[in-house]
């Protein structure tokens, strides 16, 4: 599993770059604050419920969660789904929002 700073990716997603990202907080969480993706929680990846994501099993997935922590579980569940390339966003939408803002 790679990781990726929210400067490096805020830059990625202002030069226009493709690419996708996976929210795996809950759907409250969600609601307060979210850069966008697709929204799978944590317990919907460890129940293996993963549908909306097979398309993506050789492409790149930035994964994300409030700190860091349940992203970086579901990159290690998802390593054994037979994903390929996942990266988990350093300190979570908690480092985002100190470091790039809103």
């Amino acid at each position: 599993m790679q990781t990726i700073t929210p400067e490096e990716l805020k830059k990625r997603l202002d030069s226009g770059e493709d690419v996708t990202l996976v929210d795996v907080r809950e759907p409250h969480e969600r609601e307060e604050f979210n850069i966008g993706g697709i929204h799978v929680p944590l317990g919907d990846i460890r129940a293996m419920q993963v549908d909306e994501l097979e398309d993506y099993k050789d492409k790149e997935l930035i994964v994300y969660c409030r700190s860091g922590n349940r992203s970086g579980q579901a990159c290690m569940v998802l390593e054994t789904m037979g994903f390929t390339n996942l990266v988990n966003l350093t300190g979570g939408m908690l480092a985002w929002q100190e470091k790039v803002g809103q």
